[in-house]
């Protein structure tokens, strides 16, 4: 081990990355770090953290472009991989934050690396542990994890990592100090709720984003917020609440700037006949569904896109507003649909209590339910209490008479 020890502050002291990349290799000759045990494996990979982190020329080298036909990073990666249960003045946190940074500060940026890397950091909340952070630094860590895995798409892990950045956000003492920390763990919250597909929860975080950034927020990116609050809101599913978030929305004042957005040209439109309970024609819809990011164009188990499934359901609730009967055959016309797929999805929101509706197959026949009107169920409800208590006046006057009262 010895021998090893002395190889490597030599390698490290010369800038000697072939040296280093045959010490940490997996081939197992006697010059490798394989050649001894496990534990001195651990203490060994201990080192030459510690050596690399103290050697700040070394570090700069190692990490520059003109060390890529050896892969520096990879032995390093396989050092921190292979520590013991410390390292002296968190020498390993240190190296996996400067392979972070320099991961995503290239020109080929590699985001799935960068946040495997800072993922592996050890972080405790014990005042008296080397691993010390602070609630706000490891809400930091985890947000950029979460944001690096976001932008390869990797929804799963970047949930994963914004979960426990929200965790751990709510032990922050002084929020106020934080505010952009926390700007930036909602914009990933909301992110992944958009990528996740939880489409009506996040209209609604983005729209508060949209109203909450202050200063610290540029105005034409509070904007983005809001069309993207408008794009999550119409692609929500149907129902009372994605009607209550259209309307909150709706009322916003800055809705006609995102007319002067290529990307949201048409969401005001769009957004005000939801509203209104309006019919959407198809043609209106294609610089909408041109707009929509990747995951928002996914194909449902019915054959119908995330856009196509939530316009057809607002138009069968519009058809609904306009008649008490129709045809399936002049229905499917209207939501552009074959006849089957019109029927299939009448009695599926039938079904779910979306649409109060009766569906005859024999007769191809539709038959709305108009809701009662408020007025009218409480004119109702005061007759019904007026003749039971008419009918227990009777029974009273009727058993005062029997008993000869």
């Amino acid at each position: 081990m010895e021998a090893l020890v002395r190889t490597i502050d030599t390698a490290i002291v010369n800038c000697d990355f072939v040296t280093l990349a045959s010490v940490f290799s997996d081939r197992g000759t006697t010059d490798s770090w394989h050649a001894v045990g496990q534990g001195e494996q651990r203490s060994v990979a201990a080192h030459f953290v510690q050596a690399v982190v103290a050697n700040e020329a070394f570090l700069v080298q190692a990490l520059s472009n003109s060390t890529n036909s050896i892969s520096v990073e990879d032995f390093m990666i396989a050092a921190l991989n292979h520590l013991p249960a410390t390292v002296d003045r968190a020498a390993d946190n240190t190296l996996r934050q400067r392979l972070f940074d320099a991961k995503i500060n290239r020109d080929d940026v590699d985001y799935v690396g960068a946040a495997q890397i800072l993922a592996g950091m050890r972080m405790d909340d014990d005042p008296q542990s080397i691993y010390y952070l602070t609630a706000s630094a490891r809400t930091d860590v985890y947000v950029k994890i979460a944001e690096c895995f976001l932008a390869e798409d990797h929804v799963v892990e970047a949930d994963a990592a914004v979960t426990k950045a929200g965790t751990v956000a709510e032990a922050i003492p002084d929020k106020a100090a934080h505010t952009a920390l926390l700007l930036r763990y909602k914009s990933t919250y909301v992110r992944v709720l958009d990528a996740n597909r939880k489409f009506l929860a996040a209209a609604q975080r983005y729209h508060e984003l949209s109203q909450s950034g202050g200063d610290l927020i540029d105005a034409d990116d509070l904007l983005q917020l809001l069309g993207r609050a408008v794009t999550c809101a119409i692609l929500a599913p149907n129902g009372p609440q994605r009607q209550r978030v259209l309307a909150h929305i709706v009322e916003d004042p800055r809705l006609p700037q995102l007319d002067q957005i290529d990307a949201f040209a048409t969401h005001r439109t769009i957004l005000q006949k939801m509203c209104r309970h309006q019919i959407l024609p198809r043609a209106q819809l294609e610089t909408f569904e041109a707009s929509l990011a990747e995951h928002q164009k996914a194909i449902m188990g019915d054959g119908l896109t995330i856009m196509e499934r939530g316009v057809v359901e607002h138009n069968m609730m519009a058809v609904s507003k306009l008649y008490r009967t129709i045809y399936m055959d002049k229905l499917a016309h209207i939501l552009d649909l074959p006849v089957p797929k019109a029927e299939a999805l009448a009695a599926k929101m039938i079904t779910d209590g979306s649409l109060k509706a009766c569906l005859d197959q024999v007769e191809g026949l539709l038959e709305f339910q108009t809701p009662e009107p408020p007025t009218q169920r409480w004119d109702r409800n005061i007759t019904s209490l007026c003749v039971e208590l008419n009918q227990v006046a009777e029974e009273i006057t009727g058993f005062r008479s029997r008993q000869g009262l």
